[in-house]
């Protein structure tokens, strides 16, 4: 199932991601943005396995089937270009990922996707959506700035084979109407 939001007058698509071929997009849309976007950050080591960890077709079909993650597609209309996968966590929703092919970057796409994940949010009346950020990826953490994000704390986590992931907690408090 899909829904349309239209910001900055820009039709966006939001598909929930449920079949096989709609995993494929995911897991082919991970591997162009982690290799464009990633390659000033982490080792190509770093970001092949985290790939296969955590975006392959395997591992984010575990996710939505025994993880208790969504997924969902931005397009639109005509072809997929982004994504970003949601979790409930008690009282918050844990935004996984989000990421965009880089000639969509800035077009008023990411708005909408934030617009939906907040509405979701607000809607189970949850107090706030969180995110883990790569300290060095600047862009990102100011996006997440400019959508009312802040820095709650600081996170190393060992993913195994030798790899860390050193990052930011950012959170967002959500405004449930009563």
């Amino acid at each position: 199932m899909s829904s349309f939001v239209t910001i900055y007058g820009m039709k966006t698509e939001i598909v929930h991601v449920k079949s096989a071929s709609e995993i494929e997009q995911v897991a082919a849309i991970a591997g162009q943005v982690w290799r464009e976007h990633y390659s000033s950050i982490l080792t190509t080591g770093q970001i092949e396995y985290m790939l296969e960890r955590f975006q392959s077709v395997e591992a984010v079909s575990e996710q939505i089937a025994k993880g208790g993650y969504q997924y969902y597609l931005l397009g639109n209309g005509d072809e997929n270009f982004g994504y970003f996968a949601i979790k409930q966590e008690g009282e918050s929703l844990f935004l996984s990922k989000y990421y965009m092919q880089k000639c969509y970057r800035g077009r008023g796409y990411a708005s909408a996707g934030f617009d939906f994940i907040e509405k979701f949010a607000a809607g189970r009346a949850l107090a706030s959506v969180w995110l883990t950020v790569n300290k060095g990826n600047e862009k990102s953490i100011s996006i997440y700035k400019h959508r009312g994000y802040v820095i709650v704390k600081e996170q190393v986590a060992d993913i195994g084979n030798g790899f860390v992931m050193d990052d930011y907690i950012m959170e967002k408090r959500i405004e449930t109407k009563l």
